[in-house]
């Protein structure tokens, strides 16, 4: 929701300045009487007619009545904006509600509104509002649609003032604007069983205390409603209250979604480009994971990850959401890196997020999830990625080779085969497949040597 007045309804539009604009608003229409009533006026002088004299003064002074009224009236009318939703995927709706309200004492004349946005978001709306009463509220509305990702904004607000005789015409902008965010399409993924799950959620969940052994848990203090067989009693002696064992937690799997951004390993631009397919998949990766439980982060080839703060995860509950539209956000924007290589987000998978291991995927037996898509892999950056497996618990990777989607001969299938050779599930992604599809079928893809896990 945003709301204002126009620009110009402070002291600037009360003073000279905002008058002498008032009167460039005069229209065709409204010069024409004024010069009209000047040259009778003339006339009446010079030939002495009265008559015609106070017709030539009734000319002039209809247009300057026209301009002092809509010069008091347009710091009497408020607008705003209403945007459901602020955040939407490239292809899908967003409607747009203006309202406008009178707060002056004094009726409106014909009332024209139109909002600026992009011309991507569809044509310029324009709006006609007759007479608005004192106090009385108009609202309009209309939609905008992208198929084309990013942030896009929405306003200011124009609203053009006329008389009713049509002889002033005034546009003035509110001040206020809002902000569309279209993000990548998603599509909904089957289940399959991820290498490097910590079976924290689901059948046959895995969950350890803070402590291992009987000596070495740390208790807290006994709360009314806590089981008796759960007191500790060592601990109870020692600090002279009742002392229990702390509740066994969860341990919530982790995973990383790596997006290549580099310019040199894409071709193309669009919505139906390597990239884009690469950005829409990542998006789906991310949700996906989000649902199932997953600790998730979004990391880039410059070394980026979101969110960025902690140990760059994202955590449960009200927090997780809004780590999922941070992320979201990000691929919303994300463009092409300057980058020629994978170095930075090797280092970034070896840190574990933390910049200093123990937190990422060296943690807990180096059982978090690599989901990666690449670009074009030469031999030094394809050996890079085949180390970044070392840290994971399970890597699968989609690469899209530029030449594959131009129809020239591509070495993708080697790049693809040596990923595998170092334990990655890797898939080669064509130009026209479903996410869905390669999603699944990694799923059931054999298990490159050296993993000690799959995909079941």
């Amino acid at each position: 929701m945003s709301a204002g007045a126009p620009r110009g309804a402070g002291g600037e539009g009360r003073g000279a300045g905002g008058l002498r604009a008032s009167l460039a608003g005069l229209t065709t229409r409204g010069r024409s009487f004024l010069a009209a009533g000047v040259a009778a006026a003339l006339c009446a002088y010079v030939l002495g007619q009265g008559e015609l004299l106070r017709v030539g003064l009734l000319l002039a002074v209809l247009p300057l009545v026209c301009v002092l009224s809509l010069h008091r009236t347009r710091h009497r009318v408020s607008g705003s904006r209403r945007l459901t939703p602020m955040r939407v995927p490239a292809g899908s709706e967003a409607r747009v509600r203006l309202r406008m309200e009178n707060v002056s004492r004094l009726p409106t004349g014909l009332l024209m509104l139109q909002d600026r946005v992009p011309y991507v978001l569809g044509p310029r709306p324009r709006f006609v509002l007759d007479r608005v009463e004192p106090g009385g509220r108009r609202e309009v509305s209309y939609r905008v649609r992208s198929d084309l990702r990013g942030r896009y904004p929405l306003g200011p607000l124009q609203l053009r003032l006329t008389d009713p005789f049509g002889l002033v015409e005034l546009t003035r902008s509110f001040s206020t604007y809002d902000t569309l965010t279209v993000i990548p399409r998603t599509e909904v993924l089957p289940p399959v069983r991820l290498t490097g799950e910590t079976s924290g959620y689901g059948d046959g969940s895995r969950r350890s205390l803070a402590l291992a052994g009987d000596d070495d848990v740390i208790p807290r203090g006994y709360r009314r409603g806590d089981d008796l067989r759960r007191v500790h009693w060592r601990s109870t002696a020692r600090y002279g209250e009742l002392m229990v064992r702390r509740e066994e937690q969860p341990q919530r799997s982790r995973a990383t979604v790596l997006l290549d951004t580099r310019a040199v390993a894409f071709e193309g631009a669009g919505p139906d480009s390597a990239f884009e397919w690469a950005v829409s998949g990542a998006a789906s990766s991310l949700v996906h994971l989000l649902e199932q439980g997953f600790s998730v982060r979004l990391l880039t080839d410059a070394g980026t990850s979101v969110p960025g703060d902690g140990s760059g995860f994202s955590s449960g509950g009200q927090e997780s959401a809004e780590a999922a539209g941070l992320m979201m956000d990000t691929l919303a924007v994300v463009g092409h890196s300057d980058g020629a290589g994978l170095s930075r987000a090797y280092d970034a998978v070896r840190s574990g997020g933390n910049g200093g291991g123990g937190g990422g995927f060296a943690g807990a037996g180096g059982d978090g999830l690599l989901i990666a898509f690449f670009g074009d892999l030469d031999d030094v950056q394809t050996e890079l990625a085949a180390k970044m497996r070392v840290r994971c618990g399970g890597a699968v990777a989609f690469v899209l080779d530029s030449a594959l989607w131009s129809g020239r001969p591509s070495r993708v299938e080697a790049r693809v085969g040596r990923l595998r050779d170092a334990g990655w599930t890797a898939l080669a992604a064509p130009p026209g497949v479903a996410f869905g599809e390669l999603w699944r079928q990694a799923g059931n893809a054999p298990l490159g040597t050296g993993t000690s896990g799959g995909w079941g």
